[in-house]
């Protein structure tokens, strides 16, 4: 993987480790609502811009370690694909080889 490659992956999972810490401090208070507010997971670290998002998207896109929540306009489309627009985000997978490899070690939610 080039070094451009793995910086988009690692910038994409802070960011979504980043989230997984906002809905767990949204359930230890009990503030579970039907949506929350996250940051966009793409590939630009300077990017802090929040999204609203339905908690059972949020969890189904969480489900599977190579899909990621960003704005429009903030998907790479050299190392992933919009598998799902949505009003106000898309959904995209991390391509098949080292950003699909890099996206799964770095999983949060991944017992390994």
């Amino acid at each position: 993987m080039d070094e451009r490659a793995r910086r988009i992956g690692e910038n994409e999972a802070l960011y979504r480790s980043i989230n997984e810490k906002i809905e767990g401090l949204n359930e230890a208070f009990g503030t579970v609502a039907e949506s929350m507010a996250v940051i966009c997971e793409c590939g630009v670290l300077e990017c802090t811009e929040q999204i609203e998002v339905d908690v059972p998207t949020y969890e189904r896109v969480r489900a599977e370690p190579t899909l990621f929540i960003v704005l429009p306009g903030h998907e790479i489309p050299d190392v992933e694909s919009i598998v799902e627009p949505r009003e106000g985000f898309h959904i995209i997978r991390k391509d098949r080889g080292e950003p699909e490899r890099l996206a799964r070690e770095s999983d949060p939610r991944s017992e390994t």
